[in-house]
């Protein structure tokens, strides 16, 4: 009887980590600094043209628009956001610079694709929760590759195979 118990506590403990790991995946702030806003959008245009040279099969210049991603997480005013708003984006903005490091110094294009899905999945939860896309964002999912990128364009380009395979994919969640 004991152990049934335990079994049940440890079971309600799990289901309730894994309810508040969505909820962090889903956070959106209701009044966010317009600059802020404007800055973040800002970074999303350079990672659509790095995902568009990754499309194309193009990695210096993916290499490239990953180093003025950098920048522009750099460029980021954080003291105009509030403390919730800058205990969010502290730990993504670490992510983000971590893997625009590595499609920027990558030796190839595979090795950036590699680093592109993790990516892609932080600028998504980061435009999401500061609600800094300018015009829709289409989130497409590659079941190949089991990864996901952002699009401002409904049309699958997929980024992972570029001319390979490239209508592969489908859009799995819609930002307007």
């Amino acid at each position: 009887m004991k152990s049934l118990l335990i079994i049940m506590a440890v079971f309600a403990i799990s289901l309730s980590s894994c309810a508040q790991g969505k909820k962090e995946a889903s956070v959106e702030f209701a009044t966010t600094d317009s600059t802020v806003k404007h800055q973040i959008s800002d970074a999303l245009g350079i990672y659509y043209q790095i995902k568009d040279a990754l499309v194309s099969g193009n990695g210096k210049a993916a290499s490239a628009k990953a180093k003025e991603f950098e920048a522009a997480l750099d460029a980021v005013d954080m003291k105009k956001m509030s403390a919730q708003e800058h205990n969010f984006y502290m730990p993504l903005q670490e992510k983000l610079a971590y893997d625009a490091q590595h499609i920027k110094t990558a030796p190839n294009i595979d090795h950036m694709r590699e680093h592109f899905g993790a990516f892609s999945n932080n600028v998504w939860k980061l435009i999401k929760a500061f609600k800094a896309n300018n015009g829709p964002a289409y989130q497409q999912y590659c079941p190949m590759q089991k990864a996901s990128w952002i699009s401002k364009d409904e049309a699958i380009k997929n980024p992972y195979y570029g001319s390979q395979m490239p209508t592969c994919g489908k859009v799995t969640d819609t930002l307007k």
